[in-house]
């Protein structure tokens, strides 16, 4: 008597998934698709045909393939993204998690530049990480950044099944950065942390309608 019940997060329908994917990652393969919704990557590929016989995706083919979204499903996913906030009641616990990932966000450039560059005789110069001492201290402010983060990661968890997969994905090229695996730092084309970074920033600003250009202005 009293208990309260257990936290049950809003799941997604999987096509609006594939959709939001898109938005996020703006151009992707189906695996690619399937690493950032959770789904089959069979599940996404007939999503992906469905949604292109509706013309909201298209695909190109080429030295680079892949799906992206067409106009239609531009404004599909807008009115998607925002039906789903108000279904799942989350608006609340959004709106406070992308504020509070805000007070984070300019530590965690500052840190990404730290492993970047670095003073050379009172200039800055290219990291080469030659110096494992610098490079720890650097890391060491990540693994303060990521403690920050990881509250924010669960609040949106329980709120928005989607949002699962953030804190995984972090703690994971957290753990590579560690154990001396330098390119999962920063790097852009695989899921380091200032990838999945950058991803959940852009989450926040979609699902909420914030256009990045105008973010911090009233």
């Amino acid at each position: 008597m009293g208990d309260s019940l257990p936290v049950v997060a809003f799941a997604s329908d999987p096509a609006f998934l594939v959709l939001h994917a898109l938005r996020l990652k703006g151009f992707a393969e189906d695996e690619v698709v399937a690493g950032v919704t959770g789904l089959a990557t069979d599940d996404v590929g007939r999503h992906l045909k469905d949604l292109g016989a509706q013309e909201l995706v298209v695909r190109r083919e080429g030295r680079v393939s892949g799906w992206s979204l067409a106009p239609a499903g531009r404004q599909r996913h807008l009115e998607d993204v925002a039906s789903e906030l108000d279904a799942s009641g989350a608006r609340d616990v959004v709106k406070s998690a992308y504020e509070r990932f805000l007070e984070i966000n300019q530590d965690m450039l500052v840190v990404c530049t730290s492993w970047q560059l670095r003073d050379v005789d009172g200039a800055q110069a290219i990291n080469d990480h030659s110096d494992a001492g610098y490079d720890a201290s650097v890391v060491d402010g990540l693994m303060g950044i990521h403690d920050r983060v990881r509250p924010i990661t669960v609040d949106l968890r329980d709120v928005l099944e989607r949002f699962t997969g953030y804190g995984p994905r972090l703690r994971t090229a957290l753990e590579k950065v560690v154990a001396g695996e330098h390119e999962w730092f920063t790097k852009p084309v695989i899921d380091s942390y200032h990838t999945v970074w950058f991803e959940l920033h852009e989450d926040l600003l979609c699902t909420l309608a914030i256009e990045r250009s105008t973010e911090g202005h009233s």
